[in-house]
């Protein structure tokens, strides 16, 4: 038998053991529902039958776009820092989610227009002074892109040091529902109008218009390339924020080191499409946490086929929704290594 049969033979040798055990918890078969399958996700990602995943971590990455001189958001730029800063600050709204969870939250400066002053909470990877106009364009050079891809996976230095099993994935970025739209539909081929919501607060009028600017963007762009990872990596280069592609980065790096990644909203999913694309084994280490009420997220979603694990309506990014998810996943880690079992009864 070849290395690669006794690999896939071991494995599923594992999952039916886990597979197995979950069963004969004390408990009727199936009685947990969805976080047996999380729980079986986790074995199966950790190779463990009684994980211990570690600390839980958001990493909030934050970048600014050109495009935004378009007037495709109803805030300015400048709106990035402000909520950078309550973020380092411990006030912003994911701070809140991760403390209820039990998380820690660092801020990665991937790329806004304005650097912060130094703070322990801060990791500095800038790559430039926000993206350039999409609509006029390339948002990036290859040499920028390449970049904020190779920063995004050194970050998993830092999940090491601070034992983290569980990761969470945040953004901060105004006109980033832009840049995801862009992205999302280069990579599915859903209609932008699909995809086009109001982000953080555009009326009807300004949503018509946000539709044109990004239709114009694609039509400047003309990606015409079938191979997946060579579209990904130019739809990153073309449409995404410094954020996003450093997420990108970091989520490879994360599945690679076998971490439960757990992915947040609209903008983080269209990250997860562009990671996919380049690593396609990372699927069976990410968790959708739910289901963002910014109207694209769940045709992508439904494109990924994955099942998010509740719906809030929350649209407000920074990581609050996958934050949310901690605990859903630390209850199923801890029903691998700790919840009894039935004597001498597992159900097949």
């Amino acid at each position: 038998m070849s290395v690669g049969g006794q690999k896939a033979q071991w494995e599923q040798g594992f999952a039916d053991t886990l597979t197995a055990a979950i069963r004969g918890k004390a408990k009727p078969v199936g009685s947990l529902g969805r976080l047996e399958e999380l729980a079986l996700q986790i074995g199966l990602v950790t190779r463990k039958p009684k994980p211990v995943l570690g600390a839980a971590e958001v990493l909030v990455f934050a970048g600014d776009h050109g495009l935004t001189a378009e007037g495709v958001t109803a805030y300015p730029s400048a709106v990035t820092r402000e909520i950078a800063k309550l973020v380092l600050a411990g006030t912003a709204g994911i701070n809140i989610c991760a403390r209820a969870a039990g998380a820690g939250v660092v801020l990665v400066d991937a790329g806004m227009i304005e650097a912060l002053p130094p703070h322990a909470s801060l990791i500095d990877r800038r790559i430039g002074r926000g993206t350039r106009n999409a609509r006029r364009e390339p948002a990036m050079t290859l040499e920028e892109c390449a970049g904020a891809l190779e920063e995004g996976h050194g970050l998993d230095a830092y999940l090491d040091e601070k034992n983290a099993g569980i990761v969470v994935f945040g953004e901060i970025g105004i006109g980033n529902t832009s840049a995801a739209a862009l992205v999302g539909h280069v990579l599915t081929g859903i209609d932008l109008a699909t995809l086009v919501g109001p982000g953080a607060g555009l009326d009807p009028a300004g949503v018509a218009h946000k539709l044109r600017v990004l239709s114009e963007t694609v039509e400047r762009a003309a990606i015409a390339i079938d191979d997946p990872r060579s579209r990904a990596l130019e739809a990153l280069r073309q449409f995404a924020g410094f954020e996003m592609v450093m997420m990108v980065g970091a989520m490879m790096a994360a599945a690679e080191a076998r971490r439960i990644v757990i992915v947040d909203g609209f903008i983080v999913t269209a990250a997860a499409l562009a990671a996919l694309a380049l690593a396609p084994a990372a699927r069976s280490n990410f968790v959708f946490a739910h289901c963002s009420a910014e109207p694209g997220h769940r045709a992508l979603l439904d494109h990924i086929g994955a099942k998010p694990l509740f719906d809030l309506q929350m649209r407000l990014g920074e990581g609050t929704g996958a934050a949310l998810a901690i605990p859903l996943v630390r209850a199923a880690e801890l029903m691998l290594r700790e919840m009894a079992d039935l004597p001498g009864q597992h159900p097949k």
